[in-house]
């Protein structure tokens, strides 16, 4: 017997919503920094903390980063996030930062927004200008803390490991590589020609282009006596002819 419309109708709507639960079910967001990646001596990039929300009821309504002590960021500055206030917290450093515009002696430690609200099934991004990054090492890892409106607060502070699953709440990590052109063969150097030599191209090009204007007028010049030489010669042919017959 072949099943009714209704049964089939069931079946397809039980296997779709299997499939949503499968789908949906391993999916887990957690705070990144965004990009993941940079150059090593990229300067004054812009970076953002994607904090997303997790939880069914509750809205996220802190939002707590904290900045490496072994590897500071020499710099950093905040972009202003609507509905959000942000509060900087700075250290000493007790060895300064040497840098082309001078010592660094304070660096950013923390940085906490407070005031707005993540709706649950949203993100926000939380943008971070750095001036510089860290020397000797191969990655940044922040700490964040997440807390949620029920009073919830979620530690994205576990640090991965390779070869091994990914930790529970995970810590952003911003992944330093190759300074930019290090490992591309530096560009030979440019031959600069002698000054005569330069000179004469000049003269050679000067040369070449006023034979060429020199030539094109000449050319217009023949062809307009050309068609006035033709004009007069119609005219001489038909003035023959009319007193050929008219004789």
């Amino acid at each position: 017997m072949r099943p009714s419309f209704k049964n089939r109708l069931a079946a397809a709507t039980a296997l779709g919503g299997a499939t949503v639960l499968l789908i949906a079910g391993p999916a887990s967001a957690h705070v990144t920094v965004q990009p993941s990646s940079v150059a090593k001596d990229a300067t004054d990039q812009t970076f953002a903390f994607r904090v997303p929300d997790e939880n069914d009821k509750a809205s996220t309504v802190k939002v707590e980063i904290d900045f490496p002590a072994d590897h500071p960021v020499p710099s950093a500055m905040v972009a202003a996030v609507p509905g959000w206030t942000d509060q900087i917290q700075t250290t000493k450093l007790a060895t300064p930062i040497h840098t082309d515009d001078g010592d660094i002696t304070d660096v950013v430690s923390q940085i906490v927004w407070t005031g707005g609200q993540i709706a649950p099934g949203h993100f926000q991004d939380f943008t971070v200008d750095f001036g510089a990054l860290p020397d000797g090492t191969d990655k940044v890892v922040f700490k964040a803390l997440q807390t949620y409106s029920d009073g919830n607060v979620v530690r994205w502070i576990e640090e991965g490991k390779d070869g091994q699953p990914e930790p529970e709440h995970p810590a952003p990590v911003l992944k330093l590589t190759a300074a930019a052109g290090s490992d591309a063969p530096s560009a030979a150097p440019s031959a600069k020609a002698d000054p005569a030599e330069q000179n004469t191209a000049t003269a050679k090009g000067s040369s070449s282009d006023s034979t060429a204007r020199g030539l094109g007028i000449a050319g217009i010049v023949v062809g307009v006596l050309g068609a006035v030489a033709g004009v007069v010669l119609g005219r001489r042919g038909r003035g023959t002819d009319s007193t050929g017959a008219s004789a």
